[in-house]
């Protein structure tokens, strides 16, 4: 099968699941930015995500966009080793002209996915899931969450763990994006550049917006 046997079909799937999951980034983001703006939206937000059909079809679907890519990700690091043989303990120098992103993809990719772990326990478990289920698993009323939000970012070392977790991922997007579209057509000389450009721009404009509330409740518990 060329998904899985040639290099271009890995990088397809990877470019695919790639986008699918900076699409939800970018929804994520938006409604992330309402609970600093708006608690009673942000709540009603919840309200419409939570314990039914659609959310959880949504979940899921966005559970196999998770899967896939982290799969295809550690596939595609364990074929470069075994490419590389024993040149893999060899120390070299980064190559000019490499982003240092680029040469570390999967170290940010397993920063990324750990918080991700942590970010799914505090949210999808104590609130969806427990919506779902009827079993609480916290002190807090899974339908208000904009005050479990609060509660959880009064917490300075969360607030540090978030910001950590959105460098990487602004490390993580600024190649990713360029190198997907660059998988699926747009690799002219004319194009390059430009989608660069726009990858950084819209990795930055991404990350900003996520990283606003864990600043605006470090800056409310400072001042």
């Amino acid at each position: 099968m060329w998904l899985i046997d040639s290099s271009v079909g890995r990088k397809f799937i990877m470019s695919i699941s790639g986008v699918f999951l900076i699409l939800f980034l970018i929804f994520h983001s938006l409604m992330n930015i309402v609970v600093i703006i708006s608690p009673e939206s942000y709540n009603q937000i919840c309200a419409f995500l939570g314990a039914n059909w659609y959310a959880v079809v949504g979940s899921l679907v966005l559970a196999l966009g998770f899967v896939i890519h982290i799969l295809y990700a550690l596939y595609l690091t364990f074929l470069n080793l075994r490419a590389r043989g024993h040149e893999k303990y060899a120390v070299k120098d980064t190559p000019k002209g490499v982003e240092w992103s680029s040469q570390n993809m999967f170290v940010l990719g397993l920063i990324i996915f750990g918080f991700l772990v942590l970010h799914l326990y505090n949210f999808w478990f104590k609130m969806q899931f427990a919506e779902l289920t009827g079993i609480h698993t916290g002190s807090f009323d899974p339908a208000n969450g904009a005050a479990y939000v609060s509660a959880l970012f009064n917490h300075w070392i969360y607030c540090v763990l978030y910001i950590v977790w959105l460098a990487a991922l602004w490390f993580h997007l600024t190649h990713g994006m360029w190198s997907a579209m660059q998988t699926l057509g747009l690799n002219n000389r004319k194009w390059l550049p430009r989608l660069k450009a726009i990858s950084n721009v819209l990795s930055t404009i991404i990350v900003l917006v996520f990283i606003s509330v864990p600043l605006y409740y470090l800056a409310i518990n400072i001042f």
